[in-house]
């Protein structure tokens, strides 16, 4: 039986992906695609969303949301995307349009109205922050949320100490990791190095010549210079088709452990930072409970540390055909 998930996202060029692998896996219905600010403006990133759905012939109700963080003006990341954040190509919906509600309203529905759900967040934490804060409940009912966001350890993509996700709303941030949700955190860094599309990898997908893998590769076009002038590293990095890889195929993720994770807020050289106690050096209680147990401070959190990178690809092929 398919499992029922919510998507939010702030839909560029990754998140495209991402979104075409849930819509076209048979493990999961998708429910809703709720909409925040991130990558770009809130009213494109709607518009990317609608126009992938269409691609794949998904009916899904797409909700736009917050058009900004809860404490700090929007910082997009269109540099790295494309000012459409689609590697400005022109793709726009032709027959789809937006629901009239506000994502925030729909998250918190959706989740009343399926106990278990399973959430997936893909831009800044906004949106399920203010849910949150509007009724602290829905939490109860989220059984897993996977967060592809933060840099656990090592350094990050917008700061050096902090992933763009986390960076753009930190204060969200802090707000879903210490509201009791069971999280999951896939950190940008196993987007890089081999986890990355290398050439042989993109000419596998072309060679798919479906309308998906064309666009797969073709809205990451942008993306894929702006990687090299990042890292000087090769290929097109994915950071949240790996996260929704993970979430549909748990077993993809080779290495995890539990820990308390803290975000940084205050700080202007570490804002964003995800502090994760790996060595357990502060004795926190909270790294040595189990995932399911909840405290003061929220639980702890899932980290995934290794990532089954044959496997990821294999599942991202299979979604693109």
């Amino acid at each position: 039986m398919a499992r029922t998930l919510l998507i939010d996202t702030d839909t560029a060029s990754d998140d495209a992906v991402a979104l075409m692998m849930a819509l076209r896996s048979p493990q999961v219905e998708v429910a809703a695609i709720t909409v925040v600010a991130g990558n770009v403006p809130v009213e494109q990133a709607v518009s990317n969303a609608l126009y992938t759905a269409e691609l794949c012939g998904s009916d899904v109700p797409v909700f736009a949301g917050c058009d900004e963080p809860l404490k700090r003006e929007l910082e997009s990341a269109t540099w790295f995307h494309g000012q459409d954040g689609l590697g400005d190509h022109g793709f726009r919906p032709t027959r789809r349009t937006a629901e009239h509600g506000h994502a925030v309203h729909a998250l918190s529905s959706c989740a009343l109205a399926n106990p278990g759900l399973e959430v997936i967040t893909l831009g800044p934490l906004t949106n399920l922050a203010t849910a949150l804060l509007r009724d602290p409940s829905i939490a109860k009912n989220i059984s897993r949320c996977v967060v592809m966001g933060g840099a656990p350890c090592c350094e990050g993509n917008v700061t050096p100490a902090a992933e763009f996700n986390i960076w753009v709303d930190p204060e969200a941030a802090r707000i879903v990791m210490l509201s009791g949700i069971p999280i999951e955190l896939v950190g940008w860094q196993l987007s890089r190095y081999d986890a990355a599309l290398n050439v042989d990898d993109i000419e596998k997908v072309l060679a798919l010549d479906t309308p998906l893998a064309r666009f797969a590769i073709e809205c990451n076009s942008r993306a894929r210079e702006a990687y090299l002038e990042q890292t000087g590293e090769h290929g097109i990095s994915l950071p949240d088709p790996i996260a929704m890889a993970v979430l549909l195929d748990p077993s993809l993720a080779l290495e995890v452990s539990e820990h308390d994770v803290e975000i940084e807020c205050e700080s202007v050289l570490t804002r964003g930072m995800t502090v994760v106690d790996r060595l357990n050096v502060t004795r926190d209680e909270r790294n040595a409970s189990r995932w399911g147990e909840v405290h003061d401070h929220g639980r702890p959190a899932k980290i995934v540390w290794k990532l089954d990178v044959p496997g990821w690809k294999r599942l991202l092929m299979e979604s693109l055909r």
